[in-house]
């Protein structure tokens, strides 16, 4: 009988930005989210590299690609 493959051994890491190299989310038995960095620097990565869509369309509002 064939031995049942451990699925940990053939996870592969998703592919992901330079910046977030690293980054790890897991849900605690508290069911705390656990993150491997810290809430203001995902706060930045998300502010210089994701456009706020209600944002966008507002007056004096200048993106960085304009």
């Amino acid at each position: 009988m064939k031995k049942p493959k451990n699925k940990v051994e053939n996870e592969e890491k998703p592919k992901v930005h330079p910046d977030l190299e690293g980054f790890d989310v897991k849900i605690n038995s508290f069911g705390e989210i656990v993150s491997t960095h810290s809430i203001e620097k995902i706060n930045e990565f998300l502010n210089k590299n994701v456009v706020d869509k209600k944002l966008k369309d507002r007056d004096g509002f200048k993106q960085d690609e304009e």
